[in-house]
């Protein structure tokens, strides 16, 4: 991990409505969460550290964090698991930290609801652009009309929605990418045009996309193996058919 000077890199992030929001970090490595947390600090942000999964958990619990930083090697219990029981407990956006290769566990954490990641070794900075990006997408958009299609609502103001009225428990990305999908009906995207337009990168691992395409399929579909809302168009990516004809499978 790169260790900067705090005083130029996270000067850039001072003043982006992000005084006041509490943000857990947990890492067993105490050099690394000194430097996350120094430069989070330096950001604007309240900062709460913990150095194993049940300490975590208390920490949550005794002060529920505005987002987790997250290791997802840990002593005990890994960061799979602390994000399974601060799942259980409430709504919470999770930012795993993996090591670079991982693959698979980076997919892992995606489908237990991480909201997103970084390899290690990273940049403090890229964390907290990271961080400020999340948070970003969890501040309610006052004015925003509701959207609506096929048994599905989204009310972006208060970040809520429903399926035939019933509330969906969905993630921070899902979330978005629902919203994405109803303002957008009937047109495909490719998983790089949903991973800038929803995620706000540019750049990343696609599978981030694969996998909430998943997730969310099995939220709104009424037959998520033979999914009829959220279809696949094949050499191209995804298209959302309110009408919810002509499905093409899982993919």
């Amino acid at each position: 991990m790169e260790q900067h000077s705090y005083e130029s890199a996270a000067d850039a992030y001072a003043d982006r409505g992000t005084a006041g929001a509490r943000v857990l970090v947990v890492d067993d490595d105490p050099t690394v969460a000194e430097v996350v947390s120094g430069y989070l600090d330096r950001a604007g942000y309240v900062v709460d550290r913990a150095g194993d999964g049940p300490a975590a958990l208390n920490g949550a619990a005794a002060h529920w964090p505005d987002l987790v930083v997250l290791d997802l090697m840990l002593p005990g219990m890994d960061g799979l698991e602390v994000c399974r029981r601060l799942r259980a407990r409430g709504p919470v956006p999770v930012i795993m930290l993996t090591a670079r290769g991982d693959e698979d566990d980076r997919i892992m954490g995606l489908e237990v609801g991480a909201d997103d990641y970084v390899t290690k070794p990273f940049s403090p900075r890229e964390l907290v652009l990271r961080v400020e990006s999340v948070m970003r997408r969890t501040r309610p958009l006052a004015g925003t009309r509701s959207l609506g299609a096929a048994g599905l609502t989204v009310d972006p103001s208060a970040r809520r929605a429903a399926k035939n009225g019933a509330e969906l428990a969905l993630t921070l990305r899902e979330f978005d990418l629902l919203a994405f999908f109803l303002r957008h009906p009937g047109r495909a995207y490719s998983r790089e045009d949903l991973m800038r337009e929803v995620w706000g990168w540019d750049f990343g691992d696609l599978s981030t996309v694969t996998v909430h395409v998943r997730r969310l399929r099995n939220k709104v579909e009424d037959d998520p193996a033979r999914p009829r809302l959220i279809q696949t168009v094949w050499g191209v990516g995804y298209r959302f058919d309110p009408t919810g004809t002509s499905g093409q499978g899982e993919a």
